[in-house]
């Protein structure tokens, strides 16, 4: 393991801790409870057909195994940086930074894919504009501040719940539900299901933005383990009422047809008054989905330029606000490039492989734990592990392509950066 120091408490580059269990578990909301559930439920469906259900069951068990493993490491090290921390002082540092590597990367194409999505569904006509100018407005908000960044969390949640709650109340006392859509057919096959529960599990992902914020919240032991499973079991109730809503009024055909599936399904329900309401609950949960999502990727770049895998320039905290500032302006900078010339459906298929070979590298992590740390029961990152990886590479052939390539690169320049630092300088254990 590595001996790498937390920051020390009262150091000029610690973050303030701010936020209790209610604003975690809402900044873990606003992550999960976003863009992806209003759009992942038709590619899941054309993946797996009537196996939907199973496919968000198997993808909801993924999520709950490196929840666990997440809150535990997360409590034994509440620093910012999420899994960056925990693979480089349970692993070593190569795997430290292969996690942050992954995540930063993936992370940034999913801001993209968030940012994108509030411009398809409050502009289509100008939705790399939308994008662009969302992107500026929520970086500027985390600059001045982590707490306000909750209140708007905390409001966004609020109304999206609230939209998917009348849709799912309008399709279950409709005319058009056919409780035989819920039933399996021949159509669902093995790899069909776990296509779609990696396509579903990008929409699970927001937890993580909890652990990321570790350096943040008041008596994180206490505050982490908690906030994690509360803000995932909402989420998986939600999911669960909002696909089981859609598959009685539209059916799996229909649902993998439809391009806004939502929407489609308020219409079928007869509550042609609620479309509407929906398109702008949508474009609502991506921003709430991209605020986390900033949140997160800053703070992991904040992690890794402290270890000087990134300028260590990145590192500083702002005297006043106590963010870290010139992260967050960066990372601001590098999503609004993307935003304004990346393909949503590309984005998402890459991030997915990117959270995915995250959240292996936090199981492996968990694995490592003794019970003095109050390790999870072995089983859970164990599968946790396997259903990462199970997932990554039953994604689509050119996200899988991509993602490895993208992570091979990674590897490639901690080896070469490895290399030249031990030729230059004496050896440094966070290398």
């Amino acid at each position: 393991m590595s001996s790498t120091p937390l920051p020390a408490s009262g150091t000029p580059d610690e973050l303030k801790r701010r936020l209790g269990v209610p604003d975690a578990v809402l900044i873990g909301l606003g992550a999960m409870v976003g863009a992806g559930i209003f759009a992942a439920l038709a590619p899941a469906a054309r993946a797996a057909g009537s196996g939907l259900l199973i496919g968000l069951g198997l993808a909801g068990v993924v999520a709950y195994c490196n929840a666990t493993s997440s809150a535990r490491l997360a409590a034994l090290y509440p620093a910012s940086g999420g899994t960056y921390v925990y693979g480089r002082e349970r692993l070593g540092a190569f795997w430290g930074y292969l996690a942050g590597w992954a995540f930063i990367v993936g992370k940034t194409a999913s801001c993209a894919a968030m940012a994108l999505t509030v411009g398809s569904y409050l502009w289509p006509g100008q939705a790399h504009a939308v994008a662009v100018a969302a992107v500026v407005a929520l970086t500027a908000l985390n600059y001045t501040g982590v707490q306000k960044s909750a209140l708007l969390t905390r409001v966004i949640v609020a109304v999206v719940l609230s939209v998917l709650a009348a849709l799912v109340a309008a399709s279950l006392t409709s005319g058009a539900v056919d409780t035989a859509r819920l039933g399996v057919g021949s159509d669902a096959t093995f790899d069909g299901v776990l296509q779609a529960a990696g396509l579903l599990f990008f929409a699970f992902a927001g937890y993580a933005r909890i652990a990321t914020l570790g350096e943040e919240v008041r008596d994180p032991a206490r505050t982490i383990p908690r906030a994690i499973p509360i803000a995932l079991a909402i989420t998986l109730i939600v999911y669960a009422a909002v696909a089981v809503s859609g598959l009685l009024v539209l059916g799996p055909d229909g649902l993998a047809a439809a391009g806004a599936p939502l929407t489609d399904a308020a219409r079928a329900a007869g509550a042609d008054w609620l479309a509407p309401v929906i398109q702008v609950g949508a474009g609502l949960a991506a921003l709430g989905s991209l605020l986390a999502l900033i949140l997160g990727v800053s703070r992991t770049t904040l992690a890794m330029a402290r270890d000087h895998h990134l300028p260590h320039a990145l590192a500083a905290v702002h005297p006043k606000f106590k963010v870290p500032h010139r992260a967050e302006l960066l990372v601001g900078a590098v999503v609004a490039t993307a935003a304004a010339t990346a393909d949503l459906r590309a984005a998402i298929g890459f991030s997915s492989f990117g959270v995915l070979a995250y959240y292996a590298v936090a199981n492996a992590s968990a694995y490592t734990l003794t019970r003095a740390e109050r390790r999870p029961a072995r089983i859970i990152p164990i599968v946790g592990l396997a259903g990462c990886l199970a997932l990554a590479f039953a994604l689509p052939l050119s996200s899988v392509l991509t993602g490895t390539a993208v992570l091979l690169a990674g590897a490639a320049v901690y080896g070469l950066r490895r290399r030249v630092h031990r030729m230059t300088h004496a050896p440094d254990k966070r290398i």
